[in-house]
């Protein structure tokens, strides 16, 4: 099955990152560490292989692939000697990143998006596209009447309102290509009433919102231990610093509050209720592509005894996140395939605040991961 796998941000640290690794993965020059899809528990899952997959874009930047490559592999992120490497693939790729278009009104610009997206799969004889959103978090949308209905959406669009964010006009114009799409940020995306009924009616799947990569990762593993346990949270703060373009976009208030909203969902929906305490995010530009996250759990066992907890979690966001982006096309390209459609609700195991009501602890979220997936290689 060919794969096409069109980033939006295409020449970011996590595109650039998921695009290295699955160049070095398809030549063998690296095992597949940090892929959850190349566990046993997904070997009959009829998913596409690395060499299946063919990488394509949007993005305003236009520093080459190579090039970021090369700055990921002088600050750590990724090994130089796999940069180089891949250097041949990265060229071929990088012709596959285009300008974001523009236009006199988002009606325009979503045909033109939908465009490219239709050339992309047409050139590659691609069997299915699906759209990754790793660009820049957006501020939470103002409600707005179009967002609601299809029908209102389409009329706005038709008058020349300007009414979708970014992430959804994205959505829009995946939807109507016919490709499936995946928010990997906490922007609004195909979260929108009006975008998932259009997805319903082009019978295409999607997911998101919010990679699942650290610090929220760690919560939905512990936050399940104290439920457990019958053990009560008092208090959770977390106090996260990162560099890099995500830290530098996350110094808007808007998109920071929509951030730190999504790390702290997994708590309430786990604990039932939620405990005293705040999520903060801080820019400090020297951590580069890397971040650090600190928290402190208080919390109250028998007798009423006062305790806690503390972590400290180190990580590289990129390469934490780059598997995931691979494991995402790589499922909802299946999911499509099977025919899937809507909300593919089983895949929460990768998202901080994921889709539908499903359980927000990791150990259920693996259950109904992998029987998602057995159900995938099970079809006709």
């Amino acid at each position: 099955m060919s794969l096409g796998v069109w980033l939006v941000g295409g020449r970011g640290s996590v595109a650039v990152t998921s695009i290295v690794g699955a160049f070095a993965l398809r030549a063998g020059l690296t095992p597949p560490t940090g892929c959850v899809t190349e566990l046993p528990e997904f070997r009959d899952a009829g998913l596409a292989g690395f060499g299946d997959l063919v990488f394509g874009g949007h993005d305003p930047s236009p520093v080459p692939l190579i090039k970021k490559a090369e700055q990921l592999g002088d600050s750590g992120v990724v090994p130089a000697a796999l940069v180089r490497a891949v250097h041949d693939d990265l060229a071929a790729a990088d012709a596959e990143i285009r300008p974001v278009p523009d236009g006199p009104d988002q009606a325009t610009i979503a045909a033109r998006l939908a465009a490219d997206l239709a050339d992309f799969q047409q050139r590659h004889s691609l069997d299915r596209v699906v759209v990754i959103n790793v660009s820049s978090t957006e501020a939470t949308p103002e409600p707005h009447p179009a967002h609601d209905s299809l029908a209102a959406l389409e009329e706005a669009l038709r008058t020349g309102a300007a009414v979708l964010p970014w992430s959804a006009l994205y959505a829009y114009a995946a939807f109507t290509a016919g490709c499936a799409f995946v928010d990997f940020t906490p922007s609004a995306g195909a979260r929108l009433p009006a975008l998932a009924e259009l997805a319903r009616r082009e019978e295409l799947p999607h997911a998101g919102h919010d990679g699942k990569t650290g610090e929220t990762l760690l919560k939905s593993v512990l936050a399940p231990m104290f439920a457990h346990r019958n053990l009560r949270v008092r208090t959770w703060s977390g106090m996260n610093l990162l560099g890099g373009g995500d830290g530098a976009t996350l110094t808007d208030p808007g998109a920071n509050a929509a951030k730190s909203a999504s790390k702290q969902r997994v708590l309430e929906e786990t604990l039932g209720y939620q405990p005293q305490g705040v999520v903060r995010i801080d820019f400090v530009e020297d951590l580069g592509d890397f971040k650090t996250a600190w928290d402190l759990i208080s919390f109250q066992g028998f007798l009423g005894t006062g305790m806690r907890l503390e972590f400290t979690w180190h990580g590289c966001d990129s390469a934490l996140a780059a598997p995931l982006i691979l494991d995402l096309a790589r499922l909802t390209g299946a999911a499509h395939a099977a025919g899937r459609r809507g909300p593919l609700t089983d895949l929460a195991f990768f998202f901080k605040d994921p889709l539908g009501d499903g359980p927000h602890g990791l150990a259920d979220q693996w259950q109904a991961l992998t029987a998602f997936a057995a159900g995938l290689g099970a079809r006709p």
